[in-house]
């Protein structure tokens, strides 16, 4: 590599400072001998990549994130993050259980989130959060908050759950009645609607789906078909349950056919982190990234 610093008739070449060339030379380049000819910049030579040192690095914010062993949508999470913002992702240990009340427990046991928040403290990510509804709703309110507290405890300098993100967005949508959807059996889906009532949300209805194990693998018609179940009138709003269910695509046509909000797991979780970070969650038409933009802006 070497640098150059190019000037016309005495003058910087780009009116300021002095602009600098830094050029990249393959090594393996075969290199030309003798001067340059008059039509042939010493950066045109073959293998020869020139930059401009006063481009801008493209430095990234990081956004930690600590899922459960199964969680299959990564990239899903990545789909509302912005450019300059990257994911750090980790997984808890894995347990042999179904998706049960007992899965859900164990993945949200405390010592195990703050080794693994730790294990993401490296990159120095400006938030923590925790990708599992389950998990964090399993042992109500008072659970919840104990596990956003084992985030910060173990070093985070913000921390969000995903069921503390579904308070969250609730409120900032000023949704108390809601219809629920979930892909968990009736045991589960029971100790979420038990979280919302904490919270003063009622479920004006529930559709839950059974599954016992592989949820990422629930399409887009399964879950568009369960959201017309649950759907009421009196509902204000529509919460999709469980981070390892895909609902990117479907969230802004769903909005138009009810007429209403719908949120889900996945996009709380995302949105919150980066509303820590003081950044908009990237998305197209969906309602509670629009209707908070303006705040987050702010």
């Amino acid at each position: 590599m070497r640098t150059d610093r190019t000037e016309t008739d005495g003058a910087p070449a780009n009116g300021g400072e002095k602009e600098e060339r830094v050029l990249l030379e393959h090594p393996g380049a075969a290199r030309a001998t003798g001067a340059a000819g008059p039509e042939e910049s010493p950066s045109a030579s073959a293998g020869v990549v020139e930059l401009s040192a006063l481009a801008e690095t493209p430095w990234q914010s990081g956004v930690g994130i600590v899922a459960p062993y199964d969680f299959a949508l990564d990239r899903e999470l990545w789909r509302w993050a912005p450019d300059d913002v990257s994911l750090y992702v980790t997984r808890l240990p894995f347990v042999p259980v179904p998706v049960t009340v007992d899965q859900a427990s164990a993945l949200s046991d405390g010592d195990n989130v703050a080794r693994a928040t730790r294990d993401l403290l490296a990159p120095e990510p400006l938030v923590v959060g925790y990708a599992c509804a389950s998990g964090s709703f399993v042992h109500g309110a008072d659970g919840q908050r104990m596990l956003r507290q084992s985030i910060l405890d173990a070093g985070a300098p913000a921390a969000v759950t995903t069921s503390g993100a579904l308070i969250q967005a609730l409120q900032a949508l000023d949704a108390r009645r809601i219809a629920v959807v979930t892909p968990y059996v009736d045991s589960v889906t029971d100790r979420l609607l038990d979280y919302l009532g904490e919270h003063g949300v009622e479920a004006t209805s529930s559709v839950g789906l059974g599954l016992l194990g592989h949820i990422w693998k629930t399409t887009y018609s399964e879950v568009v078909q369960a959201v017309r179940d649950a759907d009421r009138p009196e509902a204000e709003a529509v919460f999709i349950s469980c981070t390892n269910v895909l609902t990117y695509d479907i969230i802004a046509p769903l909005e138009r056919m009810l007429g209403k909000p719908v949120i889900a797991a996945n996009q709380v979780t995302m949105w919150s982190a980066l509303q820590a970070m003081g950044r908009r969650a990237v998305a197209h038409g969906q309602y509670l990234v629009d209707a908070t933009a303006q705040s987050t802006a702010a």
